[in-house]
């Protein structure tokens, strides 16, 4: 349903007019979730986009209001809304700006109630601890402990909650004695428009590592079939000839064409052939 602001006070007007004013000027929209960044972390993450983006943190309806008067692709950015929505502005390209955001991110603590974005391995081994408490808090958390050796030990490896799972208060204090800190906490993209396109995290998140071994991987394979179908290019016309010389002095050999280029090769190879015949001869 269509959103209308005449009824809106005037600051949250201002607010609207702001980030239509902003969405017209830059060539990306998108929106970050700001959920459990500590303040003093925000305000690096800022200095470190000075120059490259613009973050603007306002109320959600206020954001979904600018949209909807916009309409067209940015419109359907709304569905996009979390609790904890902000705007980012910037003339970059969507995964030059997720890459950037990516490197925003730090390893925290987790708290109670939260879904861990990974699974949560907890490796055997021997701990730091003495034998006390910690041997209880550590099985109530679904970790199998036992002393050893007047130490406390781990004695398997254990998945202690599968990705996507909420993180129980028991757990996350036992997380925080072993020193795990499984939370990447940063501005996290939830969607961009960019160009007339909707971008979406998974799209975005792309490896580039892998995706240049493909592309040398691809170049290496095209290179060999063109030269084996002798089909010429300008990369490939090298290394087509020197393949078809290295073919046809094969056949003059094993033919004995005696041709100046290839009688030593010849005589080479009746000389091979008659030592084999005199030893099996002998």
């Amino acid at each position: 349903m269509a959103l209308y602001t005449h009824h809106l006070p005037p600051w949250k007007k201002a607010e609207v007019e702001d980030i239509k004013k902003n969405v017209r000027e830059y060539k990306l929209i998108g929106l970050v979730d700001m959920y459990g960044i500590p303040a003093q972390q925000m305000q690096q993450i800022r200095r470190n986009l000075r120059g490259k983006a613009v973050i603007r943190m306002t109320r959600n309806t206020l954001i979904e209001h600018a949209f909807h008067e916009i309409g067209g692709e940015v419109g359907k950015l709304t569905q996009y809304l979390s609790g904890h929505s902000a705007i980012i502005f910037t003339n970059d390209n969507p995964f030059k700006l997720f890459k950037q955001l990516e490197k925003t991110k730090t390893k925290m603590a987790a708290k109670p109630g939260e879904k861990a974005p990974e699974d949560i391995v907890i490796p055997s081994g021997p701990t730091s601890f003495k034998p006390g408490p910690i041997v209880g808090e550590l099985q109530q958390a679904g970790i199998p402990a036992a002393i050893e050796s007047g130490k406390v030990k781990i004695k398997e490896t254990k998945t202690v909650v599968r990705k996507g799972a909420v993180i129980s208060a028991k757990l996350a204090a036992v997380l925080v004695k072993l020193d795990i800190k499984p939370m990447d906490v940063g501005l996290a993209l939830q969607v961009a428009y960019h160009d007339g396109g909707i971008f979406e995290p998974s799209v975005l998140s792309i490896d580039e590592a892998a995706i240049l071994g493909q592309i040398a991987l691809a170049s290496r394979q095209a290179t060999a079939l063109s030269v084996e179908a002798a089909f010429p290019t300008k990369d490939t016309m090298s290394a087509i000839l020197t393949k078809a010389v290295r073919d046809a002095r094969a056949v003059a050999i094993d033919a004995a064409v005696y041709e100046k280029d290839v009688v030593d090769a010849i005589i080479g190879k009746a000389t091979r052939e008659s030592q084999a015949l005199k030893s099996l001869v002998k």
